[in-house]
């Protein structure tokens, strides 16, 4: 199950526009639109809801992209990226007070572009799902009710939590398991099973964390989860005979 961040890009410089999409598009984030007028982003906000909106200051037409920032907040909470090319005080003074989420200079490199969507990506979910996320002990969003976040690809995709089998370390590496594809994540067994919740998953061996509902067969050193056999540690035993018959 993924979900795939969209962005709605708000410039009158139509060759601007369309490079910025080539380059988020090829980060792997969706396009809702190239759209070069405020009157016309604010139609398309109402039909397509993108995720984040990077709008020029200084478009032309009725309204500039000051204006159109205001008008958008007026009706929908979606985080603002401003694109601006030496914008002058009075200009850059009325962006701010809109309190966008960044600012990004032109010209400016793919770099850039990329930090500044991931550092809002992560605000989002964070936001968005506080009142629902387990988090980890240094507070940063995980799982968030019943699917996890993990980057795969240059992007940020959902996995049901039911859709995870099993976890399989690898040194420093963490191989998600799930139905539609395997997940390869920079960080330990420990740093997953602190982030996912308990009551779904048990760590049964040093090298693997099993989802409890996904098991079909426990025998006396393994358990068989989609034909695949994972040991289980004499100290973990115990742990997860108790914590099967629960269920």
């Amino acid at each position: 199950m993924n979900s795939v961040m969209k962005i709605l890009i708000v410039e009158d410089e139509m060759i601007i526009g369309a490079n910025i999409s080539l380059q988020l598009i090829s980060l792997g984030y969706e396009v809702s639109g190239i759209i070069p007028r405020g009157e016309e982003a604010l139609m398309h906000l109402k039909e397509n809801k993108p995720d984040i909106v990077l709008m020029d200051i200084n478009l032309k037409g009725k309204i500039d992209g000051v204006e159109t920032a205001l008008l958008m907040q007026q009706e929908f909470d979606v985080p603002i990226i401003y694109l601006t090319a030496n914008a002058d005080e009075v200009n850059f003074n009325r962006a701010k007070a809109t309190h966008p989420y960044a600012f990004i200079s032109k010209p400016f490199k793919k770099l850039d572009l990329q930090r500044a969507v991931e550092l809002i990506e992560t605000r989002l979910l964070t936001k968005k799902n506080e009142d629902k996320t387990t988090t980890s002990k240094n507070g940063l969003p995980l799982v968030i009710s019943d699917c996890i976040y993990v980057r795969h690809h240059e992007k940020m995709v959902k996995v049901a939590i039911q859709e995870i089998f099993y976890i399989e370390a690898e040194r420093n590496y963490c191989r998600i398991h799930a139905k539609e594809k395997e997940y390869l994540l920079v960080m330990t067994l420990k740093g997953i099973e602190e982030k996912l919740p308990q009551n779904h998953f048990l760590r049964i061996h040093r090298s693997f964390m099993v989802n409890l509902s996904q098991i079909d067969e426990v025998s006396t050193d393994h358990v068989v989860v989609r034909r695949k056999s994972i040991p289980i540690g004499k100290s973990q035993r115990g742990e997860l005979l108790k914590r099967l018959q629960t269920l």
